[in-house]
């Protein structure tokens, strides 16, 4: 049984990600190179300073433009945005493995009255037209409805026709998305979207077991190293305690996965076999461990379990976004700062397209760091490269 020091599990879990050293992603190949690593990452529509999924990957892929990610979606169809860590997005190829959610989701739309014969009309519609938005879908009224997805926000309630029409459609995966106009969603039949021998391909998973393997093996590997608890990086993945240990242990027997120990934590950690060779690098101090400063996105793949930061960096992130602002320890949008194998703290920035200036309100040094000239000058030059990521041609600090 390895035994890592708190230290090396950092070291590790950053350099699996792609966060410390020099960067091992680049350019557009990098931003899909790494979401195929990741399994998925996770959407937001909110954009203060760029949306998550674009915060993402520009704290990993070096000369990452969030029309990258845009063209992989949108244009090249490597990736799609569908359920899996509540929305997210994921490589197109992963699709078959996804056969059981849409199955599930025609089955719940078959208990809604009335709602089959709108789906006919509004497919009609598409099929003629082309790509559509719940604005310009030609069905009026309201439906009840609601998804079979919770992170759709409709739970059992009179909804928008066309809006819940073309949900419905989206999670059977008769539809998918064809591209996005700031937040609203146009979209378009799969078969028009995606690799027509890839939406008959059956799920390679025999049975549910199977999937949950392969999709606990997945968020594993997007999170470098995750412990036998109770998890948030385990969101969206149906199952209890004594499923997940079934799990580990399935995985540790077939070898895709190894076990380690970390001082101080009596529950067992796994990564996946394949990064073995890094886990030995880590334990020779043979790892590259040239600093960065980065800004990471609230619902970054490193933060996921935010209990396991705590436990390894002592560091405490909370998205106070939902929180009132009169509750607000920091602020609305902030993000936490990564300088080499340690977090430092938080800042909460805004771009300001229409100005093209980018407005940092504020930066939070966590206790006990020191404000050294080379801290300092790493911090403006993020802050440069942040701002030309959000297309600003100025920074104002407030």
């Amino acid at each position: 049984m390895i035994e890592l020091t708190k230290v090396q599990a950092r070291q590790f879990i950053l350099a699996a990600q792609g966060l410390l050293g020099s960067y091992r992603f680049s350019g557009k190949d990098g931003a899909y190179e790494f979401i195929r690593q990741a399994g998925c990452i996770q959407y937001d529509p909110v954009d203060v300073c760029g949306k998550n999924a674009e915060l993402t990957l520009q704290s990993r892929v070096k000369g990452f433009r969030k029309s990258m990610l845009e063209e992989l979606l949108y244009r090249d169809r490597l990736l799609v945005d569908y359920a899996d860590k509540e929305l997210s997005i994921w490589p197109a190829e992963d699709w078959p493995y996804f056969s059981s959610f849409r199955e599930r989701s025609r089955v719940h739309g078959e208990s809604f009255p009335g709602l089959a014969e709108l789906e006919q009309e509004a497919l009609s519609y598409i099929r003629a037209n082309g790509p559509v938005s719940s604005d310009t879908l030609p069905i009026d009224g309201e439906i009840f409805w609601h998804s079979s997805m919770h992170w759709s926000g409709n739970w059992e309630k009179n909804s928008k026709a066309a809006r819940s029409v073309l949900e419905q459609l989206y999670t059977d995966g008769t539809l998918v998305i064809h591209h996005k106009n700031g937040s609203r969603k146009f979209y378009d039949l799969a078969e028009r979207c995606l690799d027509p021998d890839l939406l008959p391909t059956p799920s390679p998973c025999e049975d549910e077991k199977a999937l949950l393997l392969w999709r606990v093996l997945r968020r594993i590997g997007a999170a470098g190293l995750l412990w036998d608890k109770n998890s948030a990086a385990f969101l969206g993945i149906p199952m209890k305690a004594d499923q997940r240990k079934e799990i580990f242990s399935s995985l540790e027997a077939s070898g895709a996965v190894h076990p380690v120990r970390v001082e101080g934590i009596r529950s067992l950690f796994y990564y996946r076999s394949e990064n073995e060779p890094l886990m030995q690098a880590v334990l020779s101090g043979e790892i590259d461990r040239k600093p960065r400063l980065e800004f990471l996105a609230p619902l970054d793949p490193l933060l996921w379990d935010k209990t396991l930061i705590a436990a390894l960096w002592d560091f405490r992130y909370s998205w106070e976004i939902y929180t009132p602002a009169d509750k607000r320890k920091y602020g609305y949008y902030t993000l936490p700062i990564l300088w080499g194998e340690l977090f430092i703290g938080r800042i909460e920035a805004a771009a300001d397209h229409k100005e093209q200036i980018l407005r940092v309100k504020n930066i939070w040094f966590e206790p006990g760091v020191r404000k050294t000239q080379r801290l300092l000058s790493a911090l403006e030059r993020t802050v440069n490269r942040f701002a030309k990521f959000n297309n600003c041609t100025a920074v104002e600090v407030l």
